[in-house]
């Protein structure tokens, strides 16, 4: 079977199908990404004119609805909030490490909003704002950086798994789920989410292959922060974008202003629909940055130099959706002072829980190892129960 690539040329395709979404295309009629991002709002918070927006005929993206505008703006701006006061309640030692998404706040809203409430999300460890977006309790988030858990939140519940901290193994799991989902005729789409050093790995390879060859309906969302951790984008690929690495796996790539949060919020919302209708991967490369040093751990000045940094703060996706809002008519004084009222709730809260000391229980090592325990492990937890009974008589 014949299709078309974007600029019209003949692509050959074993499984190309003539299926269309509510959009009216089918991943495989724009298999390379467009020639610049895709970006709505300019750095000043303008709308862009359609013409010079990013996308060719046929690819535009509608803006979202303003209702859902407002809630991204508001997501935003707790997430910020919950950004800066763990980073705060680090240097005060009350946390042992948190890999802060200050500047990234538009990516991981968008990734939580995008999705259906049957729909799962696989976060990695920077990804707390979109974990908390999707719904979880910020303070069932941070017991893991507190080191109290591994994860705070029951995974099945809020259909997100735990945050990943070893590099690309969420990719594997998410493609898994995914494939599962599709066998049970399951409307399920998984959003894969990573970072671009992740691109450099062999699981992320090996998760996009099955996904192409297998097609399931996975959105990989690759953040591009500029470095993995010290290492830059040009140690890491030769290729012209992260996007363009799709085509290799015979999926659609598309790359996204990450700082532009309507950008952000239209593409996600689409490649969803095209997954979800199409039964077919696809990957979006969010353009991003990092503001904050990769942890409390690293020093960022050993590998970046601070007018870099300054630039990027002219692009801060919460100060472009705010202006964009607000000479939209959608946010008013009311509504901001609302929204600054319950971000602050919820670090004032953090603060309360995470100065709190945890009362723990040593035996609940042995509570979650298996669903139903062995007997070594019943051994195990008897002989720790009763030295800690006598350590208390004596």
């Amino acid at each position: 079977m014949t299709s078309e690539t974007r600029d019209g040329t003949p692509m050959q395709g074993s499984h190309i199908r003539e299926t269309s979404s509510s959009f009216g295309i089918t991943p495989e009629q724009y298999m390379l990404p467009a020639a610049q991002q895709i970006r709505m709002l300019g750095p000043d918070g303008q709308l862009i004119p359609e013409e010079a927006q990013g996308t060719s005929p046929g690819h535009e993206y509608p803006i979202p609805e303003d209702d859902a505008l407002l809630a991204a703006y508001e997501a935003l701006v707790v997430g910020r909030r919950v950004n800066d006061q763990n980073y705060a309640l680090v240097r005060q030692g009350r946390l042992a490490v948190y890999p802060s998404s200050h500047g990234q706040e538009a990516c991981q809203v968008g990734a939580a909003l995008a999705l259906g409430t049957g729909d799962w999300m696989f976060p990695t460890y920077r990804d707390t704002v979109a974990t908390i977006t999707r719904g979880v309790d910020p303070l069932e988030v941070m017991v893991s950086f507190r080191g109290d858990w591994h994860c705070g939140y029951d995974p099945l519940h809020y259909k997100i798994s735990a945050m990943s901290t070893p590099l690309t193994t969420q990719l594997l799991h998410a493609v898994g789920v995914a494939h599962a989902a599709k066998l049970r005729g399951e409307d399920t789409v998984v959003l894969a989410m990573c970072g671009d050093g992740a691109t450099s790995e062999g699981d992320f390879h090996e998760a996009l292959n099955f996904a192409a060859v297998f097609e399931v309906p996975v959105v990989f969302f690759v953040q591009n922060n500029g470095y993995a951790i010290s290492v830059p984008l040009s140690a890491q690929t030769a290729a012209p974008s992260l996007a363009h690495k799709a085509i290799g796996y015979g999926m659609a790539g598309e790359q996204v202003d990450g700082n532009d949060m309507v950008a952000v919020l239209a593409t996600l919302r689409r490649a969803v629909d095209l997954a979800r209708k199409n039964s077919m991967p696809l990957l979006l490369e969010a353009i991003t940055y990092r503001m904050q040093a990769h942890t409390n751990a690293d020093d960022d000045s050993r590998y970046r130099e601070s007018e870099e940094v300054e630039q990027w703060k002219q692009r801060d996706p919460l100060l472009r959706m705010r202006t964009f809002l607000t000479e939209r008519g959608v946010l008013d004084s009311d509504a901001e002072t609302r929204i600054s009222g319950k971000a602050e709730e919820v670090a004032a809260a953090l603060r309360l829980a995470m100065t709190t000391e945890p009362e723990m229980d040593p035996l609940e090592i042995f509570d979650h190892v298996y669903a139903a325990p062995t007997a070594q492990l019943r051994e195990q937890r008897a002989t720790l129960a009763d030295e800690l009974e006598r350590s208390q008589e004596g």
